[in-house]
């Protein structure tokens, strides 16, 4: 799910990179599951502001990761050596060069067996072991497409394993294709690196080589060793290291010519920040092999990510430019358009290829703009007055005289704001940016004082102090002891005016 306030830093919490800090220096963090750690800081008022600690890279719940550590905590050699069992037992049960002897003992196999509790394929003198759970027969076609084989992972706050639709994957291989692109890298996009291996099958198009990298070790099953490496992209670490690292060297040492391209389909609630030091390292690794001076071009990348997250990518990433592509998922509840899902998603293509050179296709609704010389959206129409063709979220956008640029055509212009907003929107400060609670608008408080989080009320001039009323929620049938209800959401309403005045701000 696409969490529109991923940028934590507007809740008080900011991670810091090495380089951040005024020497670039800062000690190895510990390690959880996922691998080291992130660092963040506490920032705003309040006696832990300032205040540093280590948390999961890869999950934002503690539900899913429940790492917590102070930076200054001094950590005892029993709890070190607890954290490091912990860490062993929750590895992949199989090392990779394990998992690729079992593929191609039951690839040999008569039945061909496929676990769907366990998401493990079987060996024949496994199935009694597996007797309770549901075994299942699969043939060579479906060890083929592992993505339509394995259950997607879709905890919002950790995995979020939306794959793109066949038209997505087949639009961004046909690109490729197009411009000459010989190696792919895939980072988070397992159904990119399974239609290049069907379509190799095929012939008919131009060979690529693909090489995966992501954090969900089942892949490890269908893969070889120089077809998969187990990957965190949050912070750049691969858990089979050397090995692994030697094996993105040599498959990017092997596009002649520079012809490798990078494409990356992140979890929409990750901070940007990470990620885009993790590509740029990968990036970086290309240009070294390409020049060992470092000097030569970029190495050219696609980055799949909701429009309204372009100014978090540019301030980290200047060389991408976004284009109008609409990318759908499979298996998204909303982004996955179609009659199921939306009618336009928010996901697009941010790039460093030359817009002009990637072809939207014209049957789908994209035109080309001779004047902005790049494929837009065919409600995006020219502005004259800004020289562009301005609309980011599929509609036609409007231009204001005051504001002297083009807006959402739901934004009004407001006199207090000096600026467009919605037309309920809450009015900003002299900064510019939205004041008040991210939760309900209102301008008296802040979040965490918000009368109205998760779901509480309180008396009206009596903050602090709860009704009197019964807000006790019944047990529902099926639930457990102790079950709590998560947290509502916000208002969209509030949710959009606090994003809309981000955007304005940056």
């Amino acid at each position: 799910m696409v969490d529109e306030d991923n940028n934590d830093e507007m809740f008080g919490i900011q991670v810091i990179l090495p380089g951040d800090d005024d020497d670039g220096k800062m000690k190895k963090g510990p390690s959880c599951p996922h691998g080291p750690t992130l660092l963040f800081e506490k920032t705003g008022a309040g006696t832990k502001a300032g205040r540093r600690f280590y948390a999961c890279s890869a999950c934002r719940d503690r539900k899913e990761c429940n790492f917590f550590q102070w930076e200054d905590d001094k950590v005892s050699e029993a709890r070190s050596l607890a954290r490091e069992v912990e860490n062993r037992s929750k590895a992949p049960p199989f090392s990779q060069q394990q998992y690729r002897v079992r593929f191609r003992k039951v690839a040999a196999q008569n039945e061909k067996l496929f676990c769907k509790d366990c998401q493990l394929l079987l060996l024949s003198d496994e199935r009694l072991a597996h007797g309770a759970h549901k075994v299942i027969m699969v043939n060579v076609s479906q060890l083929r497409r592992p993505t339509a084989l394995l259950k997607p992972l879709v905890s919002k706050k950790s995995n979020a394993q939306y794959l793109f639709t066949d038209r997505s994957s087949n639009f961004l291989l046909d690109t490729l294709d197009t411009l000459g692109y010989s190696h792919v890298l895939c980072v988070g996009t397992p159904r990119l690196q399974e239609l290049i291996k069907l379509r190799n099958l095929e012939g008919n198009h131009l060979v690529m080589e693909s090489l995966l990298l992501d954090i969900d070790f089942r892949y490890a099953q269908f893969y070889s060793q120089d077809e998969f490496c187990l990957y965190n992209m949050f912070n750049h670490h691969f858990f089979d290291g050397e090995a692994s690292q030697q094996v993105l060297e040599a498959f990017l040492r092997g596009a002649d010519g520079g012809k490798a391209v990078m494409v990356m389909d992140p979890p929409f609630g990750g901070l940007v920040k990470p990620l885009a030091s993790s590509f740029s390292q990968i990036a970086q690794t290309w240009k070294t092999l390409q020049s060992p001076e470092g000097t030569g071009a970029d190495m050219p990348m696609i980055w799949t990510f909701p429009y309204f997250m372009e100014p978090r990518i540019l301030e980290c990433l200047p060389s991408l430019v976004m284009l109008d592509y609409q990318v759908d998922y499979e298996n998204h509840p909303m982004y996955k358009g179609g009659k199921a899902g939306r009618k336009q998603t928010p996901v697009r293509l941010f790039t460093n290829i030359p817009p002009k050179d990637v072809v939207l296709p014209k049957d789908e609704g994209y035109k080309l703009c001779s004047k902005c010389d790049r494929y837009v959206w065919s409600l995006n129409k020219h502005c004259a007055k800004c020289d562009t063709c301005p609309s980011k979220d599929g509609r036609e956008w409007k231009h204001c005289t005051a504001c002297e640029k083009c807006v959402k055509p739901s934004w009004k212009h407001c006199q207090t704001c000096g600026r467009c907003a919605l037309p309920d929107h809450p009015c900003s400060t002299e900064s510019g940016v939205a004041a008040g609670c991210f939760n309900c608008g209102s301008l008296e408080h802040k979040r965490r004082a918000c009368p109205q989080k998760d779901g509480r009320r309180f008396k009206t001039g009596k903050p602090g102090k709860k009704s009197t009323t019964n807000n006790k929620k019944k047990k529902q049938p099926g639930q457990p002891a102790g079950f709590k209800r998560k947290a509502s959401h916000r208002s969209g309403a509030a949710r959009r005016n606090r994003r809309d005045a981000t955007a304005k701000s940056k």
